[in-house]
């Protein structure tokens, strides 16, 4: 039956007198979250609501959303994707509240709705619908991840999962210079239409450096962060440092070896020195006894 009204609505429309409000602002819903698309008429005299005739729409594919006439909803031709998700508020009625209830949004409903009103005289109203979803929190790896060096070429992934639309992706080294100019980002969809977000960032390595990812969703406002940093240990030596160091150990090696060998002949010669010195007070003593021996025969 909304099907054979609606024409005839549109036909009249431009003769309407009536004024139908929604918010000129896209309503912005969390996925998997109520949303309320607002939508209000006034008129200077008193309506039963057996007088009135609500419609929502999809403003592009002109697909029903919901319906009511005569005092009850008409769902009789609502898409199915909406089965059991949509509802007005009855209590609001006879006040010219025609707000429609959306339950448990997904990325599907976002778009443009159209609210048509009748009572006495005819009037609509379209408002966008956005949806969004945080993105969780970023998570950094690098690659290489070993056998690195100052100069070499890595790469930076930044990933973020389940977030809705397309987040802005901002790096940053340590000094807060900004690094987006040498990035690539990807998503990807799920069967939800969440997305995961991947950044690639391509920079020339230095030691003790800290590189950041920050991620904006630019519905919610919310960013979300994560940074890395390659300190020196995680660096291998260069190659001409790896033999300036080879060379000094080798050095070391030798004055090792040369001073425990002077060691060694300065302990030899002060044994034999000390060897001498006793066989030497071993004849001065036997000769002394000689001595007094011939000394008491005289």
């Amino acid at each position: 039956m909304l099907s054979l009204l609606l024409p005839a609505m549109l036909a009249v429309q431009a003769m309407a007198l009536m004024e139908v409000h929604v918010p000129e602002q896209p309503v912005v819903a969390l996925h998997g979250r109520d949303a309320t698309l607002n939508c209000s008429f006034s008129l200077a005299t008193p309506f039963n609501l057996s007088d009135l005739t609500i419609f929502w729409q999809l403003t592009d594919t002109k697909r029903s959303v919901h319906g009511y006439r005569e005092g009850h909803d008409q769902l009789a031709d609502q898409a199915e994707s909406f089965a059991n998700r949509t509802s007005l508020f009855p209590a609001q009625l006879g006040l010219g509240n025609t707000s429609l209830l959306l339950r448990r949004v997904v990325v599907a409903d976002e778009g443009s709705y159209t609210c048509f009103v009748r009572v006495q005289d005819y009037g609509s109203a379209a408002l966008l619908l956005q949806v969004a979803a945080p993105y969780s929190k970023p998570i950094v790896t690098l690659e290489p991840e070993s056998n690195l060096r100052p100069g070499d070429e890595v790469a930076l992934t930044c990933v973020a999962y389940g977030g809705y639309p397309q987040a802005d992706v901002v790096w940053q080294d340590g000094g807060g210079r900004n690094l987006t100019d040498n990035i690539t980002n990807s998503v990807v969809a799920n069967e939800e239409g969440l997305f995961t977000m991947t950044s690639v960032l391509t920079v020339v390595l230095e030691p003790n450096s800290t590189y950041s990812c920050r991620l904006i969703n630019p519905l919610l406002g919310e960013e979300s962060y994560a940074s890395v940093t390659i300190t020196g240990q995680n660096i291998a030596f260069p190659p001409v440092a790896l033999w300036v160091t080879v060379g000094l150990a080798v050095c070391l090696l030798v004055l090792l070896i040369a001073l425990a060998a002077v060691c060694r002949r300065k302990i030899k010669e002060s044994c034999e020195e000390a060897r001498r010195e006793a066989e030497e007070a071993k004849e001065l003593e036997e000769e002394e006894s000689k001595t007094a021996m011939t000394l008491l025969k005289s």
